[in-house]
């Protein structure tokens, strides 16, 4: 068997895209993970895939001061990364982005290792914009973005086969949830949104009128448990979250916005807004969006009222329903495996 080694990370959407992919990449290759101390660490724990540290650093964006020492930082990581891919013994290397994933693929071409990278946002990022010309593909979740490389191929987004196993009535067992109401999913993203927890617990008495509630909210201190209302610091287990799910409110990172599509979940996204951002989660809003897939409440005009605007709409929104139910939608999990194979030799 061939040496795929995974990389790619600072973010929890970095990951489990890999993280997806494990099962039918475990029956065709030896798999090494190669990352940082980050999340990317914690996030594969106890799945069974060597892990390889590189120490890498983050461009801060809008500080030229802070980056200063960046490129002798950086040439020190692709050292690491050219030592730890040759000490897996890597065939090929499959990329996720992020800052993580870039002196692992410029080791790997030094070493004349065969890249594919995906990017899985609408408008790609800087990562996959610097190392595509790197790589034999640049895969990708939306097909329009695909176009934006000479070496771009569609495959679509890896999606957790789990998540499509969930069963809504052992799901409204588990939360405690009669089934007399709809239930009103809200999470933040990996570490949780603040801005969302706020305006949903200031607005709490009114959600409660109409939903049970499931909040995911971080590990941002709040409201405490109460009849019809459920928060937790995590869940694991998204595959029951979802079932018990009838109504959605998240961010947009495009894993979520595509397991919401997979699974005909109708949302309201509140896409993330600040300097830290360049704007990936508005432009795959405003995707679905103009599709009629989801509905779209800015950051910036987020407010307990706005909120429960957006709520009723989503509710009484039977036209997105209709929407969904019609949408096409296939994993890419087996034509990004599938690619993989072809550009290691493999079957």
């Amino acid at each position: 068997m061939k040496t795929l080694v995974l990389t790619g990370g600072g973010s929890a959407g970095h990951v489990v895209p890999n993280i997806a992919l494990l099962p039918a990449l475990r029956e065709k290759f030896n798999l090494v993970y190669i990352g940082s101390e980050g999340i990317e660490r914690e996030l594969m724990k106890g799945r069974g895939v060597p892990y390889y540290t590189v120490r890498c650093t983050k461009l801060v964006r809008g500080s030229v001061l802070k980056n200063v020492a960046m490129p002798f930082r950086f040439l020190k990581s692709v050292a690491q990364a050219k030592k730890a891919l040759a000490a897996a013994g890597a065939d090929i290397v499959f990329s996720k982005g992020g800052y993580v994933a870039l002196p692992v693929v410029l080791a790997a071409k030094k070493l004349r290792i065969p890249v594919l990278t995906h990017e899985s946002d609408r408008t790609p990022g800087l990562a996959n914009k610097l190392i595509a010309k790197c790589c034999k593909k640049v895969l990708t979740s939306f097909p329009e973005t695909a176009e934006l490389f000479a070496n771009g191929l569609y495959t679509g987004a890896p999606i957790r086969s789990e998540l499509l196993r969930g069963d809504r009535t052992e799901a409204l067992k588990k939360y405690g949830f009669s089934g007399e109401k709809p239930v009103l999913l809200l999470f933040g993203g990996g570490s949780g949104s603040l801005a969302l927890n706020r305006a949903a617990e200031a607005a709490l008495p009114e959600i409660l009128q109409t939903f049970d509630f499931l909040h995911i909210r971080g590990k941002h201190a709040g409201a405490e448990k109460r009849e019809g209302y459920l928060p937790l610091e995590y869940e694991a287990d998204m595959a029951s979250a979802y079932a018990a799910a009838d109504f959605v409110v998240s961010r947009a990172g495009s894993n979520t916005v595509f397991e919401l599509l997979a699974l005909k979940k109708p949302a309201l996204l509140v896409p993330l807004e600040n300097k830290r951002t360049r704007g990936d989660q508005a432009e795959n809003a405003r995707y679905f969006e103009e599709r009629g897939l989801c509905r779209v409440l800015r950051e910036a005009e987020l407010t307990p009222t706005a909120l429960l605007r957006g709520l009723r709409a989503l509710a009484s929104d039977t036209q997105l329903k209709r929407n969904l139910a019609a949408a096409p939608f296939s994993a890419g999990n087996k034509a990004i495996v599938s690619t993989i194979c072809e550009f290691s030799g493999g079957r």
